[in-house]
């Protein structure tokens, strides 16, 4: 179990620094804090990319596949690290069985495609599209198909008569318009190769997702202090903005001149944070807006879910405001040890299905049945929510290096309460492994202000 003062050590800081950082009403600049593990590199290396390209090339070539088309954007981030913003726009990477990737994209991403690695590229003006292709138009005129543009650029460069992958089930629509194009080839889906190259994780980036996290627990250690100094002069909302701007100061200050607004630096970046306190935490998935006053006997859950370089996961914290009842010194309690045990049965060879009813019956056991309203967790990956499930349809089998959020929450909206805390948990061979350092304790989450 990790202790208080084991996790501030852990940190870098000293036990008192989350109260001394904590900003109040009176004070409201917020500083950076210190988190030892973030320095350089704050995303994968080129070098990493080209090796994850190599890795899916093989695989292709065991299915006897010429190459696959690559629509979906997370897919492409995976495979390139190119990051483009996303819109409306469609844009495709092929990756042939063997050589480098070639990339078919919206005009206005050109200056950004031509700064990385990625340098075969085609380009048209913006969508919906008319005229040529590789240069700015000026003339109105008919839509363009962008989808058989791709296509006939593949076939002028000896694809159009092979075995192709693409990852999507391709619709009847879909299908007829390959047909239509590269009548000699076919398609195929490969979403599932990709899908397992990116659940099971590289030690790259497990170490970049273990970054993100030990910036998720100097938020909930800055996020603790300040909520136990200012206690009911402020409102969750207050905790949610004061701890996203340390959070966001911290990351900036350990990424120094990495920040500097050019192309392929600081990419892959988002930080969030959110306090809900008293009935709001009573959902599993609230749908209002957080603004209520922090009072004593309240339930208050803070949670952060960050991306460095693509990669991150969840933490949060199940808190309570003294004073607590029975009932809910033993939901917490039940609530905590499912998530102790929940990650300890997260080992390589175990099933999902199975994960799943072994954690749900630590609730049912302790009479806590009525307050389960959700599976144990879900795969934690580039999207947030990643196949597979510790649901109990799925039977998924454990792969060591995969990883999973860790939140086996339990609600009572008739009390008007409810606690969640998740983390990000490491498939190994014998068990699971916790990489969120926050402490799962009464020592930690029970507050009295």
């Amino acid at each position: 179990m990790i202790t208080r003062r084991r996790f501030f050590n852990a940190l870098g800081v000293a036990a008192g620094a989350a109260a001394m950082v904590g900003a109040s009403e009176t004070s409201p600049h917020i500083k950076a804090g210190n988190v030892a593990s973030l320095k350089p590199p704050f995303r994968l290396p080129v070098e990493w990319y080209r090796a994850t390209v190599k890795r899916f090339q093989a695989r292709l070539g065991a299915m006897g596949l010429g190459g696959a088309i690559v629509a979906d954007q997370l897919n492409r981030n995976y495979l390139t690290g190119s990051f483009l913003t996303e819109t409306e726009r469609p844009n495709f990477l092929f990756v042939p069985a063997t050589g480098d990737p070639i990339a078919f994209i919206p005009g206005l991403d050109r200056d950004m495609a031509a700064s990385w690695w990625v340098k075969e590229f085609e380009w048209y003006f913006d969508f919906p599209h008319s005229g040529e292709y590789n240069k700015v138009v000026w003339k109105a005129g008919p839509q363009e198909d962008l989808f058989k543009w791709m296509l006939r650029g593949l076939a002028k460069r000896g694809f159009g008569n092979m075995k192709l992958g693409i990852d999507r089930e391709p619709t009847s629509s879909l299908e007829r318009r390959f047909r239509e194009t590269l009548p000699e080839a076919s398609l195929n889906d490969i979403a599932r190769e990709l899908l397992f190259m990116r659940e099971v994780k590289t030690r790259e980036e497990l170490a970049l997702m273990q970054k993100a996290l030990d910036l998720h627990d100097a938020m909930l250690a800055f996020a603790r202090g300040y909520i136990l100094e200012n206690g009911t002069k402020v409102t969750d909302f207050d905790v949610r903005k004061a701890t996203e701007e340390f959070g966001t100061r911290t990351l900036m200050a350990a990424m120094g001149n990495e920040v500097d607004g050019k192309a392929h630096h600081a990419v892959g970046i988002s930080l969030g944070f959110t306090c809900r306190a008293g009935v709001a935490t009573a959902y599993p998935h609230p749908n209002q807006f957080f603004f209520a006053r922090l009072a004593p006997g309240q339930a208050v859950q803070i949670s952060s879910v960050i991306k460095i370089g693509g990669y991150g996961g969840e933490g949060y914290r199940a808190m309570h405001i003294a004073p607590m009842n029975d009932l809910q010194k033993k939901m917490w309690d039940v609530h905590n040890e499912m998530t102790l045990k929940q990650a300890e049965f997260c080992k390589a060879g175990a099933k999902c299905g199975e994960i799943g009813a072994a954690t749900l019956a630590i609730a049912q056991k302790a009479g806590m049945g009525k307050y389960v309203y959700h599976r144990p967790a879900h795969g934690q990956g580039m999207e947030g929510h990643q196949a597979p499930y510790l649901s109990l349809g799925d039977d998924t089998v454990l792969v060591e290096n995969m990883t999973f959020s860790n939140e086996p929450g339990l609600y009572n909206l008739e009390g008007g309460y409810g606690y969640n805390h998740s983390n990000c948990v490491h498939v190994q061979r014998e068990r699971g492994v916790i990489m969120n350092k926050t402490p799962l304790t009464r020592e930690f989450c029970w507050l009295k202000i």
